[in-house]
């Protein structure tokens, strides 16, 4: 299986997990966001259905602040 098959292959199985807002997939790695539902075992679990393992991860969390808009419209 060649560099193009295997990131497919795994997109497809993530594709099956629910929470997943973005994914980029290359060969060697990974960058998963999501809303909170798609857990590390969920991921893993998808990633091994597609054929391979998951060797390690890193795990971000981020909050984004939302103001509320001005009555200008500026923010």
């Amino acid at each position: 299986m060649n560099g193009v098959h295997a990131v497919r292959a795994i997109e497809t199985a993530l594709v099956m997990v629910h929470g997943i807002t973005l994914m980029e997939v290359r060969v060697g790695s990974a960058k998963i966001e999501h809303d909170g539902r798609a857990t590390p075992e969920a991921l893993r679990a998808a990633i091994s259905v597609a054929g391979f393992e998951v060797t390690g991860h890193r795990e971000e969390k981020r909050g984004l602040r939302v103001l509320p808009r001005s009555d200008s419209g500026n923010v």
